[in-house]
C-alpha cells in the first residue's frame, strides 16, 4: 500500500504508478466533468417550478439582486388568483395544476419576452421587468392580464373563471431597495388591490403599510367583538305597495364598540372577509335575526348574505343547523345576495343557492341598478325578488331614461314571476312612483328606519300611512 501524504509530489505519483498515471489523470478529470454537470443540474432544478417549469421565488431573488443598477429602473409585479382555491377545492388538484399551467402560459402570452415571469408557489406569479419606463410598461402587461383573466378560461371540457388581483413595486435608479423589500412592497400592494375589489392591480404606496397596522388592530378588535357580544341587531320594515302594511323586515347590523363609537360595514365587513371572520359574524347574524323574528307571524326575513359565505361550502349545511336550532320556518327567510356574490364564481354560487332553496328558504337579487345583471343572469339564478337599488329609484324621480330603465326592470322581474322590492324610497312621490310602476314592496325612511327588535311588534298588522315618516327609528347598517 502506497500512502499519499500531503507533499506527495506528481513526479513522484507517476513514478509509482508507471503507465496507469495517464489513465488515473483522464479518469479524474471525467469525473469532475460529470460532477460539474450534475451541479448545474441541481442548481437548475432548484431554481424552476416543476409544475410550470418558470422560474421560482429563488431565481426571483437572485435575478432582482443581480439586475439592481444605478442606472435603471426595475420593477415587480406580484399577481395572486381570486378564485383559484374554490376551483382546487370543487373540482380537484389535477384540474387546479392544469389550471396554473394555463394561466402561466397566458402570462407568457400577454409579457412576449418583454418581461421575466416566476411562480412563487400556490397560485402566485410574478413578474419583473428593467430598463427605462420599467414601471409604466410592466403596469400595462398587468392590466392586460386582469382583463384577460376576468374572462372564462376553458379547462379541459369545462370553462372556468378566476380573476386576478395584483401589487406593483419599483427600485428607482440608486434607491437600493433589497429583493425581500421588493417582494414586500408588491405583496403589501397586491393586498390592497384585494381590499379595493379584486380585479385590479395597485403600485405599492407608503399609507399602505399605515393602513395594514390599523387593519390588524380591527380585525383583533373584530374578534373581541363577537367573544364579547358587541354586535347588534336592527330591523327595517318593508310595507305591502297596495295595503300599506308590514310585509317583511331586513336585518341590519351594527358594531358598538365599548368605547361608544358605532363601526360602519363598509369598514369592518372588508376586514372580515379578508380574514374569514366574516363566516362566524355571518353566521351569528343568522341565529340572532332567527330569533328575534320568531314572534313576528307571517312576516318574512331578509338576511344579507356575503361573497365570501356564499363561496363556503359549508354555509348551506351551517344554515340547515341554524334553522333547526332555533325553530324558524325556513319559507319565511330570504337571502339577499348582491350581483357581486355570483360573478366571482357562478358554480359553485348556484350549486349553494340550489342547496338552499331545497330548505325553502328564497332569495333575493340586492342592489339591482349597480352592476351589469343581464336577462341570462336572472334566469340563471332564479330569484325570487328583486330589490331595486336606492339609486336608481332617485334617479328615477329625476331623469326620463332612469324612470324607463325602472319600469322596464319591474316589467322584466313580473315577467319572470320575481316580486319588486323599491328600496330607499323617502318621499311620498318617489312612493307614489314606485307603486304606479308595479313595485310590490316599499322600503325606505318615508316610513320606517331600522330599529330594535324589540320595538317592531307593535306596528305589526296596522296601515301604515305616509306620515310615519317622522319615525325616529336608528338608519341602522346591513351586515353584508
Amino acid at each position: 500500500m502506497v500512502l499519499l501524504g500531503p507533499y506527495f509530489g506528481i513526479a513522484s505519483l507517476r513514478a509509482v504508478l508507471g503507465g496507469g498515471f495517464i489513465a488515473l489523470i483522464s479518469s479524474i478529470g471525467g469525473f469532475a466533468i460529470l460532477g460539474l454537470r450534475h451541479v448545474r443540474r441541481i442548481e437548475r432544478l432548484s431554481s424552476s417550478d416543476s409544475l410550470t417549469s418558470l422560474p421560482n421565488r429563488r431565481a426571483l431573488h437572485r435575478d432582482i439582486t443581480s439586475l439592481m443598477s444605478d442606472q435603471h429602473e426595475v420593477a415587480l409585479g406580484i399577481v395572486d388568483l381570486d378564485g383559484f382555491k374554490t376551483i382546487n377545492d370543487h373540482y380537484g388538484h389535477e384540474l387546479g395544476d392544469a389550471m396554473l399551467r394555463a394561466v402561466s402560459k397566458i402570462i407568457g402570452e400577454i409579457c412576449d419576452n418583454d418581461a421575466i415571469i416566476y411562480r412563487l408557489g400556490g397560485d402566485e406569479f410574478a413578474i419583473l421587468k428593467t430598463g427605462d419606463l420599467a414601471g409604466t410598461l410592466l403596469e400595462g402587461h398587468c392590466r392586460r392580464i386582469i382583463e384577460r383573466l376576468a374572462k372564462s378560461i376553458k379547462i379541459e371540457e369545462r370553462r372556468l373563471s378566476l380573476g386576478a388581483s395584483i401589487g406593483l413595486s419599483r427600485n428607482a435608479p440608486g434607491q437600493e431597495l433589497t429583493s425581500s423589500e421588493m417582494l414586500r412592497r408588491a405583496d403589501v400592494a397586491m393586498y390592497a388591490s384585494k381590499r379595493g375589489g379584486k380585479m385590479r392591480c395597485s403600485w405599492f404606496n407608503e399609507a399602505f403599510d399605515r393602513s395594514r397596522e390599523q387593519i390588524k388592530r380591527l380585525d383583533e378588535e373584530l374578534r373581541q367583538a363577537l367573544t364579547t357580544n358587541q354586535f347588534r341587531m336592527h330591523y327595517q320594515p318593508l310595507v305591502d305597495a297596495e295595503t300599506r302594511e308590514i310585509v317583511a323586515v331586513e336585518s341590519l347590523m351594527r358594531w358598538e364598540r365599548p368605547d361608544g363609537q358605532t363601526v360602519g360595514p363598509a369598514t369592518f365587513i372588508p376586514v372580515a372577509e379578508e380574514s374569514g371572520l366574516i363566516n362566524p359574524i355571518g353566521l351569528w347574524v343568522l341565529r340572532q335575526a332567527c330569533c328575534d323574528a320568531l314572534e313576528w307571524h307571517d312576516v318574512t326575513l331578509s338576511v344579507n348574505i356575503s361573497a365570501a359565505q356564499l363561496r363556503n361550502p359549508e354555509f348551506p349545511i351551517q344554515l340547515g343547523h341554524i334553522l333547526e336550532e332555533t325553530g324558524f320556518d325556513p319559507e319565511r327567510l330570504e337571502l339577499e345576495i348582491t350581483e357581486t356574490c355570483l360573478v366571482l364564481d357562478p358554480i359553485v354560487a348556484e350549486r349553494s343557492l340550489n342547496l338552499i332553496r331545497g330548505f325553502g328558504v328564497r332569495v333575493a337579487l340586492d342592489d339591482f341598478g349597480t352592476g351589469y345583471a343581464s336577462i341570462g343572469f336572472l334566469r340563471q339564478f332564479r330569484f325570487e325578488k328583486l330589490k331595486i337599488d336606492r339609486s336608481l329609484i332617485m334617479q328615477a324621480s329625476e331623469d326620463e331614461s332612469s324612470r324607463a330603465m325602472m319600469l322596464s326592470s319591474i316589467t322584466m322581474a313580473q315577467a319572470m314571476n320575481m316580486s319588486v322590492t323599491a328600496e330607499g324610497v323617502e318621499t311620498r312621490e318617489q312612493a307614489d312612483m314606485v307603486r304606479a310602476a308595479g313595485c310590490d314592496q316599499i322600503q325606505g325612511w318615508l316610513y320606517f328606519r331600522a330599529m330594535p327588535a324589540q320595538e317592531i311588534k307593535q306596528y305589526l298588522g296596522t296601515k301604515i300611512e305616509d306620515a310615519m315618516s317622522g319615525f325616529k327609528g336608528d338608519q341602522g347598517v346591513k351586515a353584508a
